[in-house]
């Protein structure tokens, strides 16, 4: 297949994803295994969980960042452009849509009954994901131990940030000092560099927009819940908008599909109309494409490293153990009723039981069950 007619593979698979993509990190993560290891054979589930466990250690949307290591996979540079693009691209123009629609009514449609299905439908599609990911990851008692380990601190409350770190040190620590071997690396650092475009017009309002999410864009870790507290931070405090807008704002980016970023999207159009929305958007996702076009380079390089691959399999093992977590609270949010519950055991039957169900059935078949069963 030559070059372009991968990148258009590339952009039809992760545009694809982006309108599905319901649920969070957890979620999506799952689907692209199911699209892109098990279906594609763009990459074996070993380097793919290694792809997963150091993007778990960079600042930006998790999920997003493993579609743009995928692009690169296939297609290159360019090809990690594409994907983050067109898999952010359906949640971006829907939650702009929302932001008109809530800039010009003062509020939001009523999509309840359209995704109460989708939630207990996603919980099946994460279930089989750690199944899969975790027998690979599951490489050792020991490493099992690390595991069961990082799930208990992460139920605790502990950042999952320090307890993947945690788990690499000490799983590093402990095969090394068992294997008393003593092996040395070559670190190579890529160098970007980047050419600014020669004429940029943009409005004052936009511009210092674009700085506010862009500075969001590079420190964050953490789920839609840390978002929240730094968008606090950097708009409310300032009165740039109240606080019940932006619970307005992340409502809309936890229920549309794709990455909960495109709150921003919101926000942006919210603060300074349709090229905020641009600014906002493109401040707080640029970040992630280039941490993950400079970390991609380096993860087959840890891996030939006998010290940095225990750190591999020590993360690996851990951010499998932190889907756990995230799929056993969901489920104590989500299992509330007989409803969710007949909608959850369906779904596990569909990819346990009759298998090879492609996610996209299962989020579409989910919504639409809880769209019959809501009004029951």
């Amino acid at each position: 297949m030559n070059k372009n007619n991968k990148l258009i593979e590339v952009a039809t698979v992760f545009f694809k994803l982006g309108c599905i993509a319901f649920g969070g990190p957890a979620a999506h993560i799952a689907m692209m295994e199911d699209e892109i290891v098990q279906k594609r054979k763009w990459m074996d589930r070993q380097h793919f969980l290694d792809l997963m466990g150091a993007t778990n250690l960079i600042p930006g949307p998790n999920s997003t960042e493993m579609v743009m290591h995928c692009g690169h996979e296939r297609a290159g540079v360019i090809g990690l452009f594409v994907a983050g693009t067109c898999f952010v691209f359906p949640a971006v123009v829907i939650t702009g849509i929302l932001a008109w629609f809530y800039t010009s009514y003062g509020q939001l449609p009523e999509v309840v009954p359209f995704i109460f299905g989708i939630k207990p439908a996603v919980l099946a599609i994460i279930a089989s994901a750690i199944v899969k990911l975790g027998k690979k990851a599951l490489k050792s008692w020991e490493i099992g131990i690390i595991g069961i380990l990082v799930l208990v601190i992460s139920l605790l409350g502990v950042n999952e940030v320090l307890a993947l770190l945690s788990a690499g040190v000490v799983g590093t620590l402990y095969f090394y000092s068992k294997s008393k071997l003593f092996t040395t690396s070559k670190s190579i650092v890529p160098i970007l560099f980047l050419k600014a475009p020669t004429a940029i017009f943009i409005k004052l309002s936009s511009l210092k927009v674009f700085w506010t999410f862009l500075k969001v864009g590079a420190i964050l870790y953490g789920s839609g819940y840390v978002l929240f507290a730094y968008l606090d931070a950097e708009l409310v405090t300032k009165g740039w908008l109240t606080r019940p807008e932006l619970i307005d704002a992340i409502a809309v980016g936890q229920f549309t599909p794709g990455p909960v970023l495109s709150t921003a999207t919101f926000i942006g159009y919210q603060l300074a109309g349709f090229w905020g929305a641009v600014a906002a958007t493109i401040g707080i996702f640029l970040p992630s494409f280039l941490f993950v076009l400079l970390l991609n380079p380096l993860v087959p390089k840890m891996r030939t490293s006998k010290v940095l691959s225990y750190f591999l399999d020590s993360v690996n093992i851990a951010a499998v153990s932190i889907m756990l977590s995230v799929l056993y609270v969901m489920s104590l949010d989500t299992l509330t009723d007989w409803k969710s519950i007949v909608i959850a055991l369906l779904s596990v039957f569909m990819i346990f039981g009759v298998k090879k169900v492609n996610a996209m059935w299962i989020v579409l078949g989910g919504s639409i069950l809880g769209y019959l069963l809501h009004f029951i």
